[in-house]
């Protein structure tokens, strides 16, 4: 029976909005040069974070009122947030696919708690395999924690496992087959994510960017590659032709955010620690959530703000065009 009551959330270019992101905290425990500077970020006072339950109230409206079917929640680092597992069982009661990106320190730890929580899906970064490199990126000496947080991933059961690649000219483009070769081994699949301009130092350029084109045709020279139908996500998928190697890693994806947008198939809303609802990773407006939670609004007035957030929503982020505009908060503080 179709629910009369549900609203999609359409924007003005027809897209229909199914998929929720959730940054749960603007707190990490790295520093990667692309994401925060080394010293002088200002987290957002506790207080001001939106509360487990807060975060499940919005999460109910947009599934039960307006047909969301996909959760992912972020940061910062997520897993720095106490008690995780507890919002983890919260979102899964509400029957939708639930996913976690994390840089994988701390995973060992939580990734048994998290499975048995509910969570499916996890993303894990990590940008080298290379120790010296690990450390130049996140300014922390954490690789062998991150590697056991993937073992552990694994081991916990959740499906699939993958790991974030972002790759950039001149520092790891290198170590595309790399990947690949470690993803086939472990038995997880390899995305590697375009360099976009997040960064809070503001020094990303277009001529860091490794291209989709570049990054296949590595794998594709040492393990040759197929296409596999895209869809709605936003990687451009590749399956090995061999079948994926001994652990089993049948594929490797690229998001090519920056040389071939998918903005036109972009189906997410993002929702800040701070509790501010965005329509794309680029927005330069917020819509602020919180406000309606903590003024006894009712889940009509949470619909109506997410409402006008995405009629607002642009054609697309603009990057490399002359009018783009550059988000005033950096990944970390958004939600990545």
């Amino acid at each position: 029976m179709v629910d009369d009551s549900r609203r999609e959330l359409v924007d003005g270019f027809g897209r229909v909005h199914r998929d929720l992101r959730i940054s749960v905290t603007d707190r990490c425990n790295f520093r990667c040069t692309y994401c925060m500077p080394e010293e002088g970020m200002v987290w957002q006072p506790r207080e001001e974070l939106l509360t487990f339950e807060e975060i499940e109230r919005v999460a109910r409206v947009l599934v039960e009122r307006h047909g969301f079917e996909s959760i992912r929640l972020t940061g910062g680092e997520p897993t720095v947030r106490a008690h995780l597992p507890v919002l983890v069982a919260k979102l899964a009661a509400l029957g939708v696919d639930l996913a976690l990106t994390t840089n994988g320190a701390t995973l060992a730890a939580v990734a048994d708690d998290l499975a048995a929580a509910g969570l499916g899906r996890i993303n894990i970064s990590l940008d080298s395999l290379r120790r010296d490199r690990f450390e130049a990126l996140t300014r922390r000496d954490e690789l062998d924690r991150v590697l056991a947080g993937i073992d552990a991933a694994v081991a916990a059961g959740l499906d699939p496992v993958k790991l974030n690649v972002v790759m950039i000219r001149g520092v790891n483009d290198d170590e595309a087959v790399d990947f690949a070769t470690f993803g086939r081994e472990r038995g997880v699949t390899v995305r590697f994510i375009e360099f976009m301009p997040l960064d809070a130092g503001q020094g990303w350029s277009g001529g860091q960017v490794v291209s989709q084109a570049e990054i296949v045709g590595a794998i594709d020279a040492v393990y040759p590659l197929e296409p596999v139908p895209r869809g709605s996500q936003p990687a451009e998928r590749f399956r090995y032709r061999d079948g994926g190697g001994p652990g089993g890693g049948a594929e490797v994806g690229v998001i090519p955010s920056v040389t071939e947008p998918f903005c036109g198939s972009c189906d997410r809303i993002r929702l800040t620690a701070d509790g501010q609802v965005r329509n794309c990773l680029f927005a330069v407006d917020e819509l602020d959530l919180r406000a309606v939670l903590r003024s006894g609004g009712s889940d009509e007035d949470l619909s109506r703000v997410l409402e006008q957030a995405v009629r607002a929503k642009w054609a697309g982020h603009a990057i490399g065009q002359v009018h783009f505009i550059r988000p005033h908060r950096s990944m970390s503080q958004i939600g990545g």
